[in-house]
């Protein structure tokens, strides 16, 4: 399975992400070794989908980070 997720760092701001496995990239996250996401640790996961292959996920992470895309992000974290 494929995860596309959306964490939520100590200031409010959002990051989406794509991974095989989400408990272990999570993990890498909060310790600090993205560099994207270290200055907001902790982050939690504040949402999460599940896919069967890696492209149907693909395209869910780039819909969410487009405009129509952060609209529907509004919906599923509110």
């Amino acid at each position: 399975m494929y995860y596309v997720y959306i964490l939520r760092g100590k200031n409010g701001k959002i990051y989406i992400g794509l991974t095989r496995d989400l408990v272990k990239r999570v993990k890498v996250h909060n310790t600090g070794k993205v560099k994207s996401t270290k200055k907001l640790r902790p982050l939690k996961v504040i949402y999460y989908e599940a896919f069967e292959t890696s492209k149907l996920a693909r395209r869910e992470e780039l819909f969410l980070k487009s405009g129509k895309g952060r609209e529907r992000l509004k919906y599923l974290i509110e």
